[in-house]
């Protein structure tokens, strides 16, 4: 699964440590969403949504040919 979460975290003006405290992970937690590595709970995807005021689906998408 693909995401723009970085984007979005920049484009709002958070650095990682900020968002984790937000959604009560670790940092480490947002490196590794944001490189692809980990695909987080579908309530922490969510929680992000709130965050961001945008739908789970504008944050995280399947890759092309993925089924």
């Amino acid at each position: 699964m693909d995401n723009k979460l970085k984007e979005l975290r920049e484009a709002h003006g958070y650095s990682q440590d900020q968002l984790a405290q937000k959604l009560g992970v670790s940092r480490q937690t947002i490196i590794s969403i944001e490189k692809g590595r980990y695909n987080p709970s579908l309530p922490l995807a969510l929680q992000m949504g709130r965050i961001f005021t945008t739908p789970v689906e504008n944050i995280f998408f399947l890759e092309e040919g993925s089924d």
